[in-house]
C-alpha cells in the first residue's frame, strides 16, 4: 500500500488518561477483553454497562520509531478519508462534518461514552464525533489476529469513519431509538446491520481511493485482499468458535467473517451509496 507523501490530517489530537480502564465481564468479552466489540458504534462500556478498573495492555513506547511511522500512516489515512467523504456528502447536496481522530496510549476518557482502555479496540463515539485508536492495535491485528499489512490498518480505520458517516446520517439515532425498545436478541441484529453498512462504507472509500489516488494513496489488489483478511479474521462466528468453542448467532453484533467481507466488497466494487442499505436486507440474505 502506498501513502507517502499525501497530507496529514489536522484534525488529530493526543492525549491519554491515566488511573481507570475497563475490566470486562465473564463470557467471550472477558476471554478476549473486549475485542470482539472493537469495531462497534460507540464505547464497550455504554453497550455492556461493565465495570471499570485496569486492564492488560500492549503498548507502542512514545518514542518509538514504529510508532512514529504508524501516527504518520493514521494521520495520512484519516486525511484520505475525510478527502473521499467531503466529496461524497458534496455530491448528495450535504455538508461533510469532519470527525476527529483522538490518539491514546493505554486508556483515555472519550467524553460522553466513558473510559476505554487499549483493549476495548478502536472505537467511534458519537458524542463527541471521535474516532479512538491505540496505536498498539496494529499490533493486535498482526499478531492475534493474523492481519499484517498497512492495508487492514487502514480498513480499520475506515470503518470507525463509516461510524460517523452513519451518524451524520441519522442512523445512530435510529440505532439509540431501537435500543429503548428492542429486545436484546432483536437488537443484535440491527447492531450486526450497523457493523456491515460501516464495513461497506470502508470499501466505497476504497473504491474512491483507488480510482483517483486521493492523497496520495495507492491501493493494490494485494491490499484489497489484506482488507478482505481483516474482515474475515473479527468475524463473530470465527471469534466465537476460537475463543468460546461454539458459536451463538443470537449474540452476534458485527457479523459473520462472510458476511464482513461480502459488505467491504461490495462497498470496494461498486462505490455506490444507494447499495449499502443493510438494514433493508432481510437478516437470512445478509
Amino acid at each position: 500500500m502506498k501513502w507517502f507523501g499525501g497530507s496529514e490530517s489536522n484534525d488529530v489530537e493526543e492525549g491519554s488518561s491515566g488511573g481507570r480502564g475497563l475490566m470486562f465481564g465473564g463470557g467471550i468479552i472477558g476471554l478476549i477483553g473486549g475485542l470482539i466489540y472493537m469495531f462497534t458504534g460507540v464505547n464497550p462500556a455504554q453497550l455492556l454497562n461493565v465495570g471499570q478498573d485496569n486492564a492488560q495492555q500492549i503498548n507502542t513506547q512514545p518514542g518509538n520509531g514504529n510508532e512514529s511511522r504508524e501516527k504518520q500512516f493514521a494521520r495520512v489515512i484519516f486525511e484520505g478519508t475525510t478527502v473521499v467523504w467531503d466529496s461524497l456528502f458534496t455530491t448528495m447536496g450535504k455538508q461533510y462534518e469532519h470527525p476527529v481522530l483522538h490518539l491514546y496510549t493505554g486508556e483515555v476518557d472519550a467524553e460522553g461514552c466513558g473510559y476505554a482502555s487499549s483493549a476495548t479496540g478502536p472505537f467511534y463515539c458519537p458524542q463527541n464525533q471521535k474516532v479512538y485508536l491505540d496505536l498498539s492495535f496494529f499490533d493486535e491485528l498482526k499478531n492475534r489476529f493474523q492481519s499484517p499489512g498497512e492495508a487492514a490498518g487502514a480498513y480499520v480505520i475506515a470503518h470507525e469513519v463509516g461510524h460517523h458517516v452513519q451518524n451524520l446520517l441519522g442512523v445512530s439515532a435510529k440505532m439509540d431509538e431501537a435500543r429503548n425498545r428492542l429486545s436484546e436478541t432483536e437488537y443484535n441484529k440491527l447492531s450486526v446491520k450497523l457493523e456491515l453498512q460501516a464495513d461497506f462504507y470502508a470499501g466505497v472509500w476504497a473504491h474512491y481511493i483507488n480510482k483517483s489516488h486521493h492523497n496520495n494513496i495507492e491501493i493494490e489488489r494485494a491490499d484489497i485482499d489484506s482488507a478482505l483478511n481483516a474482515a474475515h479474521q473479527i468475524g463473530d462466528d470465527r471469534l466465537q468458535q476460537q475463543y468460546q468453542g461454539r458459536v451463538s448467532p443470537d449474540s452476534f453484533t458485527h457479523g459473520t467473517s462472510a458476511q464482513r467481507m461480502y459488505w467491504f466488497k461490495k462497498g470496494y466494487d461498486t462505490g455506490d451509496l444507494r447499495q449499502g442499505d443493510t438494514f433493508a436486507t432481510r437478516d437470512d440474505l445478509l
